[in-house]
């Protein structure tokens, strides 16, 4: 599992954080999303096997929104 943290522009409200979240949490192998609308972000826990990166910034911009950055965050060990 991976996660990964996009920063997103365009998005005018808590629905649009709303509908990146329902698009992502569609996509095979996403175990989580959650999406601020305040912070400009999702943090996305996901299998990059299932689903790469690349199309999780293709979902996102689908309906408009731009991911100006994206970070991985380390996964602390079992």
């Amino acid at each position: 599992m991976k996660t990964t943290i996009f920063r997103i522009e365009g998005m005018n409200c808590d629905a649009c954080a709303n509908t990146i979240k329902g698009l992502v949490e569609k996509e095979p192998g996403v175990r989580m999303a959650s999406v601020s609308f305040s912070q400009g972000r999702a943090r996305v826990l996901y299998d990059p096997k299932a689903t790469p990166e690349d199309r999780l910034v293709e979902v996102i911009q689908r309906p408009g929104f731009r991911v100006v950055a994206r970070e991985g965050v380390a996964q602390a060990g079992c």
